[in-house]
């Protein structure tokens, strides 16, 4: 089996309202640089650009 050690726990943070509103895993040594998505925000109610955080709630 593969191991984990490479992979990272962030989360989306919508950059209107700063909501936290999505839980993902990126490869580290893939993608070192940060993400951004666009993404439903359940609190603005319309598609908005999520951006990374390392920070989980």
């Amino acid at each position: 089996m593969a191991k984990k050690g490479n992979r990272q726990m962030m989360a989306l943070v919508c950059t209107v309202c700063k909501s936290q509103n999505y839980l993902m895993e990126r490869n580290k040594v893939n993608v070192p640089d940060k993400l951004d998505f666009k993404k439903f925000c359940s609190t603005c109610r319309k598609h908005q650009v999520h951006k990374e955080t390392s920070k989980l709630k």
